[in-house]
């Protein structure tokens, strides 16, 4: 028997919502209203390319990129706890990315924040890319 882990739930939701956002031409727009509704206002991020993006920058790339990669699909593995609190963890986790031919792999480490409500945030990601 699994236990469930809320935070591991959170990461393999959103990267489906990012996959059919970005993989599929006509993703409706409620796909993108649920992807951006799980990033905090004061997200931050350090992309594969060492940018680093605020929310806003984040809100405008996903509307700028709906259905840009078709085909696109994403794997999430080797989820683990750093360090988890009532009102937020940081979880450590992989990425892999295909699209046609290319495949990328990255470690991703995220941290969430549960907000008034108990609703869990993005907060803050830094991604490194990765050989296989």
């Amino acid at each position: 028997m699994s236990i469930s882990n809320p935070y591991f739930d959170e990461v393999i939701e959103a990267h489906r919502l990012i996959e059919q956002w970005l993989g599929e031409a006509n993703a409706p727009d409620e796909i993108m209203k649920q992807l951006i509704g799980r990033f905090s206002a004061q997200y931050s991020m350090i992309s594969l390319a060492g940018n680093a993006l605020d929310y806003f920058a984040l809100c405008a790339f996903f509307r700028a990129n709906g259905g840009a990669k078709s085909g696109l699909q994403i794997e999430v593995f080797d989820l683990q706890v750093v360090s988890q609190w009532e009102t937020g963890a940081v979880i450590l986790y992989k990425e892999r990315q295909t699209l046609d031919e290319s495949v990328t792999l990255r470690f991703s480490t995220i941290v969430f924040e549960r907000n008034a409500q108990g609703k869990i945030l993005w907060r803050h990601l830094h991604e490194t890319s990765t050989v296989s």
